[in-house]
């Protein structure tokens, strides 16, 4: 089994189901596609069906969409809850899931996640306040049913789905509670997260696309 993932500084979707292959001792192999230089973009439309990292390739079958990754990897390892194990709690976990997947798209685009960047007070809060205060509603009031550290106890798919907010919440100093603080911190504290962070920080790529200064000049 094969992940093919971007560069770990910046590659919030790649590092979502890495995660889950780490975290629940799968053995995989991981292969890196760059996410800058020269074709890199070529590249990808070369190396995988949609031209987009992260990729799992298992045998023959290739399977696209961070998502259906992690929905097959439940399916394929039943016996490791990468979702609750509660059909009430998986269903609130899967809805979770879909939300990140598919919203929280102002805060995506003024903080891209940059594991070795420190920008506190760079991205403003009216442009990602509602999507602030939507994550203090759904994973507060998850985190407040489960009694944490996670948001349905133990590390799930779901946690997976938003390591990359605790990321960008450190790396912008974006104020949240203290709930989501200690949450957060938690996703910061996990084995599997350390391992990813710990490469990130070795990297020395540069993606402009996904750099503060960028983004900043292209609002202006």
């Amino acid at each position: 089994m094969k992940l093919l993932i971007g560069n770990k500084n910046y590659s919030s979707w790649s590092l979502r189901p890495w995660l889950v292959l780490k975290h629940f001792d799968i053995a995989f192999e991981e292969e890196m596609l760059l996410l800058n230089g020269e074709n890199w973009k070529q590249k990808l439309l070369e190396a995988t069906p949609t031209g987009c990292v992260p990729v799992l390739a298992d045998g023959e079958l290739v399977i696209a969409e961070t998502i259906a990754i992690i929905e097959y990897l439940a399916e394929r390892f039943p016996g490791k809850a990468i979702w609750p194990v509660d059909i009430s709690e998986r269903a609130q976990a899967r809805s979770a899931a879909a939300e990140m997947h598919a919203g929280f798209n102002a805060l995506r685009n003024a903080a891209p996640m940059n594991l070795r960047a420190s920008h506190p007070g760079r991205v403003p809060m009216d442009t990602i306040g509602a999507d602030i205060a939507r994550l203090e509603t759904l994973l507060g009031g998850l985190l407040e049913q489960s009694g944490g550290p996670f948001l349905f106890g133990a590390f799930t798919a779901a946690d997976a789905m938003f390591a990359p907010i605790a990321a960008r919440v450190k790396t912008y100093q974006i104020p949240v509670s203290s709930c989501l603080g200690d949450y957060f911190d938690a996703i910061f504290a996990l084995k599997a997260f350390k391992a990813w962070l710990g490469d990130a920080l070795e990297e020395t790529w540069i993606v402009e696309q996904d750099e503060i200064d960028f983004i900043e000049s292209e609002t202006e």
